[in-house]
């Protein structure tokens, strides 16, 4: 008796295919780009909301719209350097405390030591970077958690802080003030050389990691570590090098705010370190690394800077609901990256 087969009809087949192949809601959110993509709509719905509300309080004046880069530059050249160590599967706590570093560091140079501003420039950027290098030496080579590292390194900066001084320095020197006041009229209202310097620090992020290979070797050691090293990338360069250009974008940072601010201060910038990741997970990078955007960061700066300018227009708002505000969204995009990161599984 013979057994008999029974071949597979064309609608066994069309099934068969179909299950394999993934939905148009699936594709979507398997899509790296969505995060980005939210958190821009997110921006824009915001946006228009203000216009909406506070059109008869000036809310409409383009000067508004800049005044978000101009009020923000700072955080955005920090938050720029935490993407990358994001992205490597990092995480740098140590952001804050040298931005504070590098006010207090720049007030007493030029303040107290009469050098000038241009010579000091050089020197607090040096220093941020062999701080951010020292520490992708530590994590590397003795295997340490960043998250242990990089906090020393947050106590070691803003104790170093209260060693130059335990007052407020502020700083009086022209050059400063001249540099500070510095505008480049757009024809629509004005840009400070901060938020100018912030944009040329973004566009240089993105072209570094999008079109070099220290970009891609970044996205590949924050995708799967072992895989890299397996195809013979340079990880421990790669993760010391990422350090290096956080700190280096945090001291870059500290400058800025200096400018900003015009004065030194033990307690500047303290708790920004939260600020910078939070506006990189808001703007679609995965903590796990491997996956985000730099464009998205600027979004998701631009989301927190919204958010307080809208707190400011209202009026009757506690400063502190930016945090509340803060909170609410950076646990709604975490879990938007749970989800996402579940599905690309299944």
């Amino acid at each position: 008796m013979s057994a008999t087969t029974k071949s597979p009809t064309a609608s066994d087949s069309r099934t068969a295919s179909g299950s394999r192949t993934p939905s148009k809601a699936a594709r979507l959110l398997g899509d790296r780009r969505l995060p980005v993509a939210v958190t821009a709509l997110l921006f824009l719905l915001m946006y228009l909301g203000g216009l909406t509300r506070y059109q008869n309080f000036g809310f409409t004046e383009p000067q508004v719209f800049l005044n978000l880069f101009i009020d923000n530059g700072y955080l955005l050249v920090a938050a720029v350097g935490v993407t990358f160590v994001i992205l490597s599967g990092g995480i740098d706590l140590s952001v804050g405390s040298v931005i504070g570093f590098t006010t207090m560091f720049t007030a007493w140079l030029v303040e107290r030591q009469g050098l000038p501003l241009l010579v000091v420039i050089p020197m607090a950027l040096a220093v941020g970077a062999f701080g951010g290098f020292l520490m992708g030496y530590v994590i590397h080579n003795f295997e340490i958690q960043p998250f242990i590292v990089t906090l020393a390194g947050l106590f070691l900066f803003r104790g170093l802080c209260l060693v130059i001084s335990k007052e407020s320095i502020s700083i009086s020197d022209s050059s400063v003030s001249s540099m500070a006041e510095r505008q480049v009229s757009l024809g629509i209202g004005f840009l400070s050389l901060g938020a100018i310097i912030s944009l040329v620090v973004l566009a240089v992020a993105f072209y570094v990691l999008h079109y070099t290979r220290f970009g891609r070797r970044v996205y590949a050691v924050g995708g799967n570590e072992q895989s890299a090293l397996l195809m013979g990338l340079p990880q421990g360069g790669t993760k010391i090098a990422v350090y290096t250009v956080s700190g280096f974008c945090s001291a870059l940072a500290g400058l800025l705010f200096t400018l900003y601010i015009q004065s030194g201060d033990p307690l500047h910038a303290t708790g920004m370190e939260l600020d910078a990741i939070a506006a990189v997970v808001i703007g679609g990078t995965l903590l796990t690394g491997g996956s985000g955007y730099v464009l998205g960061t600027l979004f998701g700066v631009l989301v927190l800077g919204l958010i307080k300018s809208l707190i400011q227009f209202e009026g009757t708002l506690s400063s502190w609901w930016t945090k509340i505000a803060t909170g609410v969204l950076l646990c709604a995009f975490i879990l938007i990256q749970r989800f996402m990161t579940t599905r690309r599984k299944t």
